[in-house]
């Protein structure tokens, strides 16, 4: 496939990674509103064009950002990345985000599809591979129960709360707060964020805590007859109590929110050196042929001590990317925003994905049992 021009709006950990990624065998220009981050950018790979702009605030209209890319990925925090995504469909452009916003897609499908685009929304490593696992095996089984684990954590345990953010810290307390949506018995029902903690066991590294928050996002929607759906975080055991501590005694409330982020994200910044791992285990079970039948993946990844590059920014900047390449070579054409669950039943594309990420040593292991 010959070069194309990519932009990557966001260069925070996951952005910049996914930029130098891309930039192997693309022209890639980079844009975020911190000088700090497009340094560190810069002093990573000088041939990545680097431009410091507030996408939302700026006098230069939005459009001029984007105008010679031949597909976009959105990269920014949360909070504004419904806004990006609007404005990006707005100047006729396909592109795979990540930014994980709260809001409903329904008014950017139209939008997308009135424009002729395509867009990837939630196409990291959770949601995003979590979507794409059950997308592939939704079409081949009678699922009956779905649920995932999965948690970015540092391998340096220090406390207080044995944790550092490897991506946007305000995006970690949006989970902390943010109500869970789940299944129970064909219902969906919501549960406070940190609740039902359990322990998990992974061979490797012990055993974890796993809580509900709300990842499920797009998949109570794409799938409603599978009736037990569920998603967890994972930390290291503990970590749960502190935060429920700190939201027992008001430091969650509205009028402290600020403060406490401000604390909170000083506490948990990841430094460029700061190892880190990426532990997942994404479990279906359900009957196929009449027969019970369990699928498992999991993922333990870690930081890449040769690219120095963190490994929650791997696991779910390579799946962007992958995304990314299969689109650039017109393997989909679609009108509209589209979870990764819709398109993950492509087995080709599936495929494609998970072949990508072995390249680049994010390997994910399949297990069966009947």
């Amino acid at each position: 496939m010959s070069s194309k021009k990519i932009t990557v709006l966001g260069a925070g950990k996951v952005g910049r990674t996914i930029a130098i990624e891309l930039a192997k065998t693309h022209t890639v220009h980079s844009i975020d509103n911190s000088t700090a981050h497009l340094q560190i950018l810069q002093n990573k790979n000088p041939a990545i064009q680097c431009s410091q702009a507030d996408l939302l605030n700026s006098s230069i209209p939005f459009q001029h950002w984007v105008s010679d890319a031949d597909i976009v990925i959105s990269a920014v925090p949360g909070f504004m990345g419904f806004e990006v995504l609007r404005n990006i469909i707005l100047s006729e452009k396909s592109v795979v985000d990540i930014s994980f916003f709260p809001e409903s897609i329904e008014s950017l499908n139209q939008l997308a599809k009135e424009k002729g685009v395509m867009a990837v929304m939630d196409c990291g490593v959770a949601p995003g591979m979590s979507n794409l696992i059950l997308g592939q095996y939704a079409n081949k089984m009678e699922v009956q129960e779905f649920c995932f684990y999965v948690g970015g954590l540092p391998i340096r345990r220090d406390p207080p709360f044995e944790y550092k953010a490897p991506f946007s810290a305000i995006d970690v307390i949006e989970e902390y707060t943010r109500p869970a949506r789940l299944r129970r018995q064909g219902k969906n029902i919501v549960m406070p964020a940190l609740s039902e903690n359990e322990l998990i066991h992974f061979d490797e590294i012990g055993d974890l805590e796993g809580f509900n928050t709300d990842g499920l996002r797009s998949l109570l929607d794409s799938f409603p007859t599978i009736p037990e759906m569920s998603e967890k975080t994972l930390r290291y055991p503990g970590h749960a109590q502190l935060i429920e501590t700190l939201k027992a005694i008001g430091f969650f409330k509205k009028e402290h929110l600020a403060a406490t982020a401000s604390v909170l994200i000083d506490c948990w910044k990841q430094e460029e050196s700061d190892k880190d791992l990426t532990a997942m285990r994404v479990i279906l079970r359900g009957k196929k042929e009449q027969q019970n039948i369990t699928i498992e993946y999991a993922l333990l990844d870690y930081y890449d001590d040769v690219a120095k590059l963190s490994s929650m920014s791997r696991t779910t900047g390579y799946t962007c990317c992958a995304m990314a390449e299969w689109m650039l070579k017109g393997k989909t054409k679609l009108a509209g925003v589209f979870p990764p669950e819709m398109i993950g039943k492509d087995d080709e594309l599936f495929e494609f994905v998970l072949q990508y990420l072995r390249e680049r040593n994010v390997n994910w292991k399949k297990k069966v049992f009947s």
